[in-house]
């Protein structure tokens, strides 16, 4: 569900209802989408039981990449953008990656006015399993 500070989210949520309570889109030019999940959906290769929402959450957005072909694309966009800030502007979110020859690279962007996309972070792997 949503909360105050603008862009902030959890996936406690019902089904597919995160897109519309995170403000988030699923691509529809990618190859795959992000589905929603816990612990006990994803099993083995899911990350620890609970995750950083308050109360202990366990819903966490996740792809599964191992059916996947070396280039596919799952991606999730902001539905509403966001204005230009004075100073830092954060993002700020928790991962896990299950180290596997089928994984890919996490990466973040932002897209500018014009619609060039920005890489602002990328990660292949976990240093620890956990968050």
């Amino acid at each position: 569900y949503y909360t105050s500070i603008p862009g902030s989210c959890n996936f406690e949520t019902q089904d597919q209802g995160w897109t519309t309570a995170c403000g988030l889109t699923q691509d529809t030019t990618d190859d795959f989408d992000w589905n929603i999940s816990n612990g006990a959906v994803t099993g083995q290769t899911g990350p620890p039981k609970t995750d950083h929402t308050p109360g202990k959450g366990q819903s966490f957005l996740y792809v599964n990449s191992s059916a996947e072909k070396e280039g596919n694309r799952a991606r999730i966009i902001t539905a509403k953008p966001f204005p230009a800030s004075l100073g830092v502007c954060r993002v700020r979110f928790w991962f896990w990656i299950f180290a596997s020859r089928q994984t890919g690279v996490l990466k973040v962007y932002t897209v500018e006015e014009h619609g060039m996309e920005i890489l602002m972070w990328s990660s292949s792997r976990n240093e620890e399993n956990k968050w």
